[in-house]
């Protein structure tokens, strides 16, 4: 049979009458098998470009990113995630549709970051114009306000709790005179680290005292009994009130 071949080279033997073009266009819609450095099949993926079934996301090149997402333009931020999500893994196996649905979500939440920082800024603004058109006597009342860092605020309302605890849990035993002096003290040591003026501190100090001394003489009977424990004394209200006024004094005045 070789000497045949050789004789006449225009004949071909039946396992050479195979259409290899029907072999490759067989072939070239199989998946190919990659094969990582360590010898183990990575995955078998299937060339879907020639008839496959992947979902398209259809709105892939519509410009607005509400109507991309298929929300209304007044959607909250839950509305928006929740698209967002439910899109993403609709159309999961197609990359290019999970680009352009990432992409509108995140100009969404640019926009709403924006918008957020904005509102602060315009606050801010309003504030201070309203301050700068008021009358001298209320920016001269506002020179001795100001606003300390929350930490500052969190630590001294904490004390100040802590002495009002203490005084009703002694209530049955004795007056709240003792925490009063030591939150007076207290008050008059913060006021003097701020302004560095001790005849300051300890006028802004027992102001704040006798301001609070009045606020429980006059509310305090204004309470009903009835709601009150058996424990809770007239002495005892005016000195919640004065705790009240001393963290006020210390914490945002100067």
């Amino acid at each position: 049979m070789v000497t045949a071949l050789l004789a006449n080279p225009n004949l071909s033997p039946p396992f050479l009458s195979l259409n290899f073009g029907n072999v490759r266009k067989n072939t070239r819609n199989l998946g190919l098998r990659r094969v990582n450095s360590r010898g183990l099949t990575k995955c078998a993926t299937v060339d879907y470009s020639h008839g496959g079934n992947v979902p398209k996301f259809p709105r892939v090149n519509v410009w607005d990113p509400y109507k991309r997402l298929g929300i209304s333009p007044y959607a909250s931020e839950d509305e928006i995630w929740s698209s967002r999500n439910f899109l993403a893994e609709q159309y999961a196996a197609d990359e290019r549709s999970v680009e352009s649905i990432e992409a509108a979500f995140e100009k969404l939440l640019m926009k709403s970051f924006w918008e957020r920082k904005k509102t602060k800024i315009n606050l801010k603004t309003r504030l201070k114009s309203k301050v700068e058109e008021s009358p001298p006597w209320v920016k001269n009342l506002l020179s001795f306000v100001e606003l300390p860092a929350t930490v500052i605020i969190l630590r001294r309302l904490f004390l100040f709790a802590f002495m009002a605890a203490w005084s009703i849990m002694n209530s049955a035993e004795g007056g709240p005179a003792f925490q009063v002096a030591i939150s007076l003290g207290a008050c008059i040591y913060f006021l003097n680290d701020k302004t560095k003026s001790l005849p300051r501190a300890a006028i802004i100090g027992f102001g704040s005292l006798v301001a609070g001394w009045l606020c429980g003489s006059i509310l305090g009977p204004m309470i009903p009994a009835a709601i009150l424990p058996a424990t809770w004394t007239l002495e005892l209200l005016t000195s919640l009130f004065v705790f009240l006024t001393l963290f006020v004094g210390c914490t945002f005045l100067k």
